[in-house]
């Protein structure tokens, strides 16, 4: 993968100065500016270290030094101090600085004009020491601009709610355009391993290329108990069976060069099957008390499904839909597009046992397929389609390859979940570095393929994320083309899911030949986020294990009519991006609420309209609609006291947890993500033993 230097050219080597490599990336000098927004100093130390490869001596430093410096007493405890004090004085100048911020700045200003060479094999071993304390000071002033972190500080919450909305509107949290480099939240680190992803644990750098997109969807359990991280995935591995039929020839697309290849396209002749689907979620929450997520494999689902599926889903009370979607084309003469269709219940909660319908639309996101499905000779045979396509025409799936980006999705619990669309999984390529850079806590892949087993193709790429970066891993298929597989020699197996993690391993998920659907618990619990460069492992991340597997029937009868459960449904209140920028407002207001009640005000007015500090980062004024919902929030909060951290969360717990009657659309979202960001909080104070 190359770094931004390498991008913008070749000419940036090792006889190059630290000051041109600087304005190479940077696109500036080198000048005091760059303290004013952490992030930015991330991604500049990041480059020249990654250039210099002087991350290596954190572990093996020249003779005669040492690491971290004995200079600095307490290093990691002095790092990690003045990152906070960082954070709090850019949002208020009055407070100072960090003078070891300002010293190893002093160091790398007046090392503008040495060589990389010089910094490569550690000759100039102060200003190493001054890039290397930098970096990780940056680093530590990013803490919490993404998932939320146990410990609350109230100096910093403007920030780090600014920096989240930045985020949301340019899919980086610098200020560097992303077209040079592109930082992002940096959810875990590899366990092992000494490379330069691994000296991070808040941030990571991007080199251009791959677009990335942050979501925040405050969705959760209602509640402070350990039953909030509890999960209930029910897997629908459908279509439960697979014609030969439903593979058919893109008319005309057959060409014959050197080697014939042709397009085909996946079309099941039956339609989804909303009967069944009703029954097998009646069936469901008679056995567990909420279905909390939906999940169906690649290409179950047409495009003019997705309103009747999610009335369905809200009916039952679901909060989530992941399922692969074939998506009709957007323009005329174009291929029609391939991807993961999501979405999000607007009650943003799990676990209710009767349905609260709000009728409003569900928010939605899409993260698109970037590579296609190639059959050839052999896969053919295996899926025993020769009767549709001609086993010696090398046959692509004709779906349009969009430009590379991916969706974050940072749940209101914590973990961050990714979607990659079959094939995807398999590319070690710019997509992959990505991944392995941000490490998101859970990668889901929706296939169309084979059984799901431990020696097939999935499973070694899931263990490569497993390990690094640590990420959890989901596969499901259709059962309809498990049962199509007969790889010759092998017998046939009726493996739909895989579940990895890297904790207990991996475990094969079967469906019972008289079973409809798999319901698959997991659980959140703490995990340690690392740092290479000789800061101490903090348990302030999480991590996703399987606790059980139960096999769905459905239930004999539904629950009446289509008309009990279809709707028309209202426009949503706000749009999943606007979504994301309330919720990092309601998650600075619950950590003011928490540590600092007195800065409850300053939050509402950083949030506001017309609020200077949007136009300083390039970053658009709220639209009318986000504007009302910003509002609704102060609201909810005013009569909160300002002079008692214990009085304040009492009361804006008992205010978000009040849902007046008839309370709908914005004021009604308003408080249920502020009520989801408080409870978020409250529980991380429970867990932590933590007063603030």
């Amino acid at each position: 993968m190359q770094t931004a230097a390498e991008d913008r050219g070749s000419t940036i080597g090792q006889d190059a100065t630290l000051g041109a490599l600087w304005r190479a990336v940077g696109g500036g000098a080198m000048d005091d500016e760059v303290l004013e927004w952490p992030p930015d100093l991330v991604a500049l130390t990041f480059i020249v270290l990654e250039r210099s490869e002087a991350y290596r001596f954190v572990l093996s430093p020249p003779a005669g030094e040492s690491w971290p410096p004995r200079r600095v007493p307490n290093w990691a405890e002095a790092v990690r101090a003045a990152g906070v004090q960082w954070a709090a004085h850019v949002e208020d100048a009055a407070v100072a600085l960090p003078a070891l911020v300002e010293e190893e700045w002093k160091v790398v200003r007046s090392g503008g004009t040495t060589s990389l060479a010089h910094l490569a094999d550690g000759r100039d071993w102060r200003l190493c020491e001054a890039v290397l304390t930098l970096h990780a000071l940056a680093d530590e002033a990013c803490a919490g601009l993404g998932g939320a972190l146990d410990t609350a500080w109230g100096p910093g919450c403007v920030y780090r709610a600014r920096g989240r909305e930045l985020l949301a509107h340019t899919g980086s949290l610098s200020r560097l355009p992303c077209h040079l480099l592109r930082v992002l939240p940096k959810v875990r680190t590899p366990g092992s391993g000494a490379s330069l992803k691994s000296l991070a644990r808040y941030a990571c750098v991007l080199a251009p290329g791959v677009q990335a997109r942050w979501h925040k969807v405050p969705t959760r359990r209602l509640g402070t108990e350990p039953r909030a991280s509890h999960v209930n995935f029910l897997l629908l591995p459908w279509p439960l069976r697979v014609r030969e039929s439903d593979f058919r020839v893109v008319e005309g697309s057959v060409q014959r060069p050197t080697e014939p290849f042709g397009f085909f396209e996946f079309a099941p002749s039956q339609g989804f099957d909303f009967d069944l689907l009703d029954r097998v979620l009646i069936a469901a929450r008679d056995e567990v008390d909420s279905v909390d997520a939906v999940l169906l494999p690649e290409s179950a689902v047409g495009q003019s499904e997705i309103d009747d599926l999610e009335a369905l889903l809200e009916h039952h009370g679901v909060g989530f839909l992941s399922t692969g979607v074939r998506l009709r084309p957007e323009h005329p003469g174009r291929l029609p597009r391939n991807g993961v269709h999501i979405s999000i219940n607007p009650n943003l909660e799990k676990g209710r046992r009767s349905p609260d319908a709000t009728g409003e639309q569900w928010f939605h996101i899409r993260q698109n397929k970037h590579h296609r499905w190639s059959l050839d000779e052999s896969q053919i045979d295996q899926y025993q389609l020769g009767g549709a396509l001609h086993p010696r025409v090398r046959w692509w799936e004709a779906t349009e390859v969009p430009r590379r980006e991916i969706q974050f999705i940072e749940t209101g619990t914590g973990p961050t979940i990714v979607f990659l669309v079959c094939e995807d999984l398999a590319q070690n390529d710019d997509v992959a570095e990505v991944m392995r850079r941000v490490g998101p806590t859970i990668v889901m892949t929706p296939l169309l393929d084979g059984p799901q087993l431990t020696t097939r193709w999935a499973a070694r790429y899931a263990s490569v994320l497993a390990d690094d970066p640590g990420s959890a891993v989901l596969t499901l298929t259709s059962y309809g083309m498990v049962q199509r597989s007969r790889p010759r020699g092998r017998p046939s197996s009726s493996v739909v899911a895989l579940w990895k993690d890297p904790t207990r391993g991996l475990r094969e998920i079967s469906l019972d030949h008289d079973a409809h659907a798999v319901l698959l618990a997991a659980c959140e619990d703490m995990a340690n986020r690392r740092s290479m460069d000789g800061r101490p492992p903090l348990a302030n991340s999480s991590h996703f294990f399987d606790v059980g597997v139960q096999q769905i029937r459905a239930a004999p009868t539904g629950s009446g009519p289509r008309s009990v459960w279809t709707r028309t449904p209202r426009p949503r209140a706000l749009e999943v991006d606007e979504l994301t920028i309330v919720t990092a407002w309601a998650e600075a207001l619950a950590e003011a609420i928490a540590a600092a009640p007195d800065r409850i005000d300053d939050v509402l007015a950083s949030a506001a309209a017309g609020a200077p500090w949007r136009a300083q980062l390039g970053v658009p004024e709220p639209s009318t609609q986000l504007r009302d919902t910003v509002h609704a929030m102060g609201r909810i909060v005013v009569a909160v006291p300002r002079d008692s951290t214990d009085a304040a969360m009492e009361a804006a717990l008992a205010v978000a947890r009040s849902e007046p009657p008839n309370e709908l659309g914005r004021e009604r979202l308003a408080r249920r993500v502020l009520r989801s960001m408080l409870e978020a909080r409250r529980s991380r104070q429970m867990r932590t033993g933590d007063p603030a």
